[in-house]
């Protein structure tokens, strides 16, 4: 990355950078461009997308129909209601 999108972007974050830390700031986003490149060169042809990076499946149950209503249940132990909706007491 150049200082002139570096500038830019900095400009877009709306981040206000003391002359002395743009140096360091420059340095650390190419390094991290460095790294997202060798990520990126990283075979991962047949690997499965997991939700976590140290787990081999996901953890998923699979969908099933409940027919039991908790909302049914909540709205009636509610102290007051407005149509379907618990009313509450204003706080102001």
């Amino acid at each position: 990355m150049d200082s002139a999108e570096l500038t830019t972007t900095i400009d877009m974050a709306m981040l206000e950078l003391a002359p002395d830390e743009s140096d360091t700031v420059q340095r650390s986003v190419s390094q991290m461009l460095d790294y997202f490149a060798v990520m990126a060169a990283a075979p991962v042809d047949g690997v499965e997308p997991t939700t976590h990076a140290f787990s081999t499946t996901n953890r998923t149950r699979p969908d099933t129909r409940n027919e039991r209503s908790v909302a049914d249940e909540l709205l009636e132990s509610a102290p007051d209601l407005e149509d379907r909706f618990i009313a509450i007491p204003n706080v102001l």
